[in-house]
């Protein structure tokens, strides 16, 4: 960018961005970004507010005070939260927020067992890339199919995944931005079919646009694995609970930690 505003004027090319303004959002001072297998102080000079840059920056702050309506808010201390009332506004509107992923799947798998409805079973299908082992001379057979389907990458869907009519769920990865579909949206399972499922959003502009999810193949690129493979599945998790991280920018009336 300061190649292209050198055009116009010569002095662009000592400014940052060649002079152009740039806004950073999100809560870096907050969360700070991942970094797998790294230090906290690496992490810590990874963030913005350790950039070089950081001194040409001018920090926004919010001039008005929003007050929560204390009124409004209610504790649950079990199951209930959720199994009381299972009803279409209710699961729109209810959230179960955690810390940590571990946590996340054991209240999802816990209250999708609760939910009244029949359940369906999509299974991935999952397959190595020929191509990388024969590059690097390994032994593909060492990594059966079995092995390929324990493996939980990051932000890639579960080889075995069980759904229900009504359940809430969210993508896992940008699909149609323009249609609201991107990664972290909340939607309510509508119908399951054998190659598609109809959900409805329920979150952010685009609420009560009904869409169709295919299944996609994806490439892991979570480091830890030492090859590559593909699976091919619905890009849904079940989102009863959710970390807090991708609750943020979400309306919920009723909220449990």
């Amino acid at each position: 960018m300061k190649d292209i505003f050198t055009c116009d004027l010569h002095t662009n090319s000592k400014l940052p961005f060649g002079g152009k303004t740039i806004v950073f959002g999100g809560d870096f001072r907050q969360i700070l970004p991942v970094i797998p297998n790294e230090s906290r102080q690496e992490i810590v000079n990874a963030s913005l507010c350790s950039s070089y840059i950081w001194s040409n920056c001018k920090v926004l702050t919010l001039t008005k005070k929003h007050e929560v309506n204390c009124s409004r808010i209610q504790y649950s201390r079990n199951d209930n939260f959720f199994k009381m009332d299972f009803g279409y506004r209710r699961r729109k509107e209810r959230a179960i927020l955690a810390l940590k992923n571990e946590v996340i799947q054991e209240i999802n798998e816990r209250l999708l067992k609760l939910f009244p409805e029949a359940q369906q079973e999509y299974l991935s299908s999952d397959s190595l890339s020929y191509a990388y082992f024969v590059h690097n001379n390994i032994d593909e057979t060492l990594y059966s199919t079995d092995v390929l389907n324990g493996l939980r990458p990051l932000g890639m869907p579960i080889h075995k995944l069980v759904l229900k009519v009504g359940v809430p769920v969210k993508l896992l990865r940008n699909i149609d931005q323009k249609s609201g579909l991107c990664n972290g949206t909340r939607l309510q399972v509508i119908a399951l079919g054998k190659r598609v499922i109809e959900a409805e959003i329920i979150y952010g502009s685009n609420i009560g646009n009904r869409t169709f999810i295919p299944r996609i193949s994806l490439t892991p690129s979570d480091k830890r694995i030492p090859f590559i493979f593909q699976r091919r599945q619905f890009l849904l998790a079940v989102c009863f609970a959710m970390t807090i991280n991708k609750s943020q920018r979400q309306s919920l009336s009723k909220v449990g930690l």
